[in-house]
């Protein structure tokens, strides 16, 4: 069984399974890693917990954008209290979402800016959402300084076009594909995974949501990462062994994993 990650799921959101079911599941699959990742303080304190009780879950503490509106200095505080605690590895999911217009523009940027701040107050990784935003994404991340060699920055569910992520590789982020490349309508995102260089790919499920095909109707959970690596394998024409090493080692290179 080849070794997977899961760098990006909710572990305490899911419909049905509890977190025990979830985890036996991942590793009955070959998952070695997860990271639970927070949206508010709240699941972000759950994450952190998680963590502390599985050897191979880590944290990611932040505020969705969609709840950026509710970044006040106690929220932004907690969120950086969180991310001092032990096995935190990242702080996100933060960003820009324009699909949705639950904060407006101004409450993304400021909250997106304050978490870049505290992940490198922390020095840990960023776990970027963008949707229907990237343009302004990347602006944010370069102006914040998040391009030099210490910049670890994760595009969760990656879904940039070629020019988008041409931009993207340039300044070595890490991208972050999930079930959504496995969709029948997902062609130009397959495209794009076959972009991405393998020393820059990572995997991950977005757990309990965008369950991969032929899951599609069902929540989704880490042990369906495994469906998500078989098409990226089989889109790069990729020996899944050799790859899964690769994103492995990526997985652990961006969460610094490795001291």
């Amino acid at each position: 069984m080849i070794p997977l990650v899961d760098t990006h799921c909710h572990l305490g959101h899911h419909f049905d399974l509890d977190v025990a079911t979830q985890l036996t599941r991942a590793r009955d699959a070959g998952v070695v890693l997860m990271v639970d990742v927070g949206t508010d303080v709240a699941s972000s304190e759950a994450a952190v917990a998680n963590a502390q009780a599985q050897p191979d879950v880590w944290a990611a503490v932040g505020l969705h954008p969609n709840d950026a509106g509710s970044a006040s200095d106690e929220v932004l505080a907690a969120l950086d209290a969180l991310a001092a605690a032990p096995r935190v590895v990242a702080v996100g999911e933060t960003g820009i979402d324009h699909y949705r217009d639950t904060a407006t523009h101004e409450e993304q940027d400021r909250a997106f800016r304050a978490q870049i701040a505290i992940a490198r107050r922390h020095d840990l990784a960023v776990v970027v959402h963008c949707r229907d935003a990237w343009d302004d994404c990347v602006r944010i991340l370069e102006e914040e300084g998040m391009t030099g060699a210490d910049a670890r920055v994760v595009l969760h569910c990656y879904s940039g076009d070629v020019a988008t992520t041409l931009r993207t590789v340039g300044h070595g982020w890490f991208h972050s594909f999930a079930g959504n490349v496995t969709f029948t309508n997902a062609a130009p995102l397959r495209e794009v995974a076959e972009l991405v260089p393998d020393d820059l790919l990572l995997t991950e499920t977005d757990a309990p949501y965008l369950t991969p095909h032929p899951h599609r109707g069902h929540p989704n959970d880490p042990s369906y990462v495994a469906v998500t690596f078989a098409r990226l394998a089989e889109l790069r024409g990729a020996d899944p062994a050799a790859l899964a090493a690769q994103v492995v080692a990526n997985a652990r290179r961006v969460f610094a994993l490795d001291g």
